[in-house]
């Protein structure tokens, strides 16, 4: 992908500094202002044509405007209209002091600006801190931060990386030798990591994105994509309770003018909502208004792909396809394991007077499910009892349905779970969906089997008796999944084809595909689909199809492109706001414990800024909060 970003603030045709200068004041002058004038006329000039209009108004008032903004305006509004003013090295110059200054840095600011800016805007940083507040920007940083942050920032600061359009061939197998990077790494840091320091503060981003062997730190992210690292730290700025208000406003300013419609459309691709709309939701007053000016537009509303945007998406369907990522589970076998001893202790804890739950959980949490299965063949022939009827009378509420959800064979539990899912008033399409969209076709008919064994009735049946509609088709579809293989070119067509089709025939061939194909395959038909039509294939889902219909398709496009961080979104609604979904909860953290937690673990840090251990401490208590952080395994 080429390096021509577009931003949404452009120069205002005929324009007239002074007309403009004069059109301010009059908006400010008198009982009151006219915040709506100001912000109109701000977000459609570009920062060249604010710098004209701040001139003329100091040269026919002889006042200065950003002091005359900051008397009118106040709170976020102020900082948003006089960022907006300030010229874009003046404005970093102002973040970055802002961010050393008093007690505790903030490091992510620090590395967003010096990270994303080209040579010349950080020559012109510094050299306008230095203006603005009379002293040198390294001095400062160097007296803020220390260790391997303080060097990174200060190489940084050099503005002498090589200029992006330079990949030094000779130097990319150099840079990128396993043996050196790992020499600089987890092996000897604290000797060699000038290495690291050295290459990412100097090579150009070409090159370094030739080197995909850096873990994903911020400085590595913005290296890979500067677009999807806004989209990201927007994101994060605005998720939960609360709104980073700085760093929303820091960014919003800063990229209008460079690269925003390519940060819209990856925020839309990775989050599957327009920055449009949550900052529709996140914010308000004129302080909303000015910041939708400059997002410049809705991308639930388009559909289809910036033509940059679209080389992205394509981009990281072709990654997704090619990449093999080695899923972790977060339990794994006991070594020097005796099922006999194992029933022996389980028996002794529930037995006589009360219960030891801590032994049960020791025991239950650090065998792997075979191993649980033979610990509950040997309590049968061995003590004539079963474990599990046991356990259900000594145990309660959550945390029972914990324990014995991680004593059932994988198939068993998940038929308990679709059971759970469709009995009773209502049925939990949300886990109905989940269950089905994320096994394999063993794990579905291993799971049809021990549904007809424990509830003597086919899974099928359950689905058509439960449920309705193409909602119910595509369930059923799911349960019966048989891999069946295409040319990509050709499905992509048929899905090309289904988006001018009226609903019905679109919901029947958008199913046929999504529903029995694999997901590899999958990936390469959602790649070839942007090539093609130049679509969001999630934008069509959203835009024309409706119901538990389009919750199911979601599921499916969020799995094929990355089941892990599907799972963690599922566990992050499970425990936001008030009150948890437990059910939901103990299903996810059961049944991917042996599978990949941990790359769930790693994904939901990654988009919620937050560990999964630490909601799960936050959000449970008691035994059960025990026995869910043993599962998790770690707090990342």
């Amino acid at each position: 992908m080429g390096e021509e970003f577009r931003g949404t603030i452009a120069d205002q045709p005929d324009f007239d500094a002074g007309s403009d200068a004069e059109a301010l004041y009059n908006a400010m002058k008198g009982f009151g202002s006219d915040k709506e004038a100001i912000l109109e006329l701000i977000t459609s000039r570009s920062n060249a044509q604010r710098q004209e209009i701040r001139a003329a108004y100091k040269s026919q008032y002889g006042k200065d405007l950003i002091d005359d903004l900051k008397y009118e305006l106040t709170g976020k509004f102020e900082r948003l209209i006089v960022g907006l003013m300030r010229p874009p090295a003046y404005h970093d110059a102002k973040e970055i002091k802002d961010a050393i200054k008093g007690a505790g840095t903030d490091e992510k600011c620090l590395i967003e600006i010096l990270t994303s800016r080209t040579n010349e805007q950080i020559h012109n940083l510094v050299a306008a801190y230095k203006d603005a507040y009379g002293r040198d920007l390294e001095e400062d940083v160097i007296g803020d931060t220390s260790g391997h942050f303080k060097k990174m920032l200060i190489v940084l600061l050099q503005g002498t990386r090589e200029e992006d359009d330079v990949v030094s061939e000779d130097l990319v197998e150099q840079d990128a030798q396993v043996s050196d990077l790992y020499d600089a790494g987890e092996a000897q840091w604290g000797t060699d990591e000038a290495k690291f320091i050295m290459l990412l503060g100097n090579r150009s981003v070409t090159h370094l994105q030739l080197d995909l062997l850096f873990s994903l730190s911020p400085i590595v992210q913005c290296i890979r994509s500067k677009p999807m690292y806004f989209a990201k730290r927007l994101y994060k700025s605005m998720k939960g309770l609360g709104t980073a208000d700085n760093t929303l406003i820091r960014i919003m300013v800063s990229r209008s003018e460079i690269d925003m419609l390519d940060i819209r459309e990856c925020f839309r691709l990775r989050y599957e909502k327009s920055l449009y709309n949550m900052i529709q939701d996140d914010t308000s007053g004129e302080y909303k208004r000015t910041l939708l000016n400059l997002c410049g537009g809705d991308d639930d509303i388009a559909g289809e792909f910036f033509p940059e945007a679209a080389q992205i998406a394509y981009k990281m369907w072709e990654i997704s396809a090619m990449t093999k990522v080695q899923l972790r589970g977060t339990v794994r076998p006991y070594q020097n394991f005796d099922p006999a001893s194992d029933a022996q202790a389980l028996r002794k804890a529930m037995k006589g007077f009360g219960t030891d739950e801590d032994t049960i959980i020791d025991i239950v949490t650090h065998r792997s499910n075979a191993q649980r299965q033979e610990i509950r063949q040997t309590f049968k022939s061995l003590l004539g009892r079963e474990l599990m009827a046991d356990l259900k009378s000594e145990l309660s509420k959550n945390l029972e349905r914990l324990i014995l959800g991680l004593m059932m064979t994988p198939a068993e539990f998940d038929a308990k779970m679709m059971k759970k899912a469709m009995e009773g008033a209502g049925t939990d399409e949300h886990s109905l969906i989940e269950i089905l969209v994320t096994r394999s076709n063993q794990e579905i008919q291993e799971m049809c089997s021990a549904y007809q064994n424990a509830y003597k009735k086919s899974l099928e049946d359950a689905i058509v008796s439960d449920t309705s509609g193409q909602f119910k088709r595509i369930l059923i579809s799911l349960a019966q999944r048989i891999i069946i293989r295409f040319s990509f070119s050709l499905q992509c067509k048929v899905l090309a084809d289904a988006c001018n089709a009226d609903s019905g025939d679109m919901e029947d061939k958008f199913m046929s595909i999504l529903c029995t194909r694999s997901f590899p395959h999958l990936r390469r038909v959602f790649q070839e689909f942007v090539r093609c039509s130049n679509k969001d294939f999630e934008q069509i889902i959203k835009k024309e199809m409706s119901g538990d219909f389009k919750n199911a398709m979601f599921a499916i496009v969020r799995s094929v492109k990355n089941q892990p961080s599907y799972f963690a979104d599922r566990l992050y609604k499970a425990m936001k706001g008030l009150g948890t979904d437990d059910r939901a909860l103990i299903r996810i953290m059961v049944s991917r414990s042996e599978i990949d937690l941990f790359n769930i673990r790693k994904e939901f840090k990654e988009t919620h800024d937050a560990t999964l251990h630490e909601f799960i401490q936050g959000d449970t208590s008691g035994d059960y909060r025990k026995t869910l952080l043993i599962i998790c395994g770690g707090e990342d």
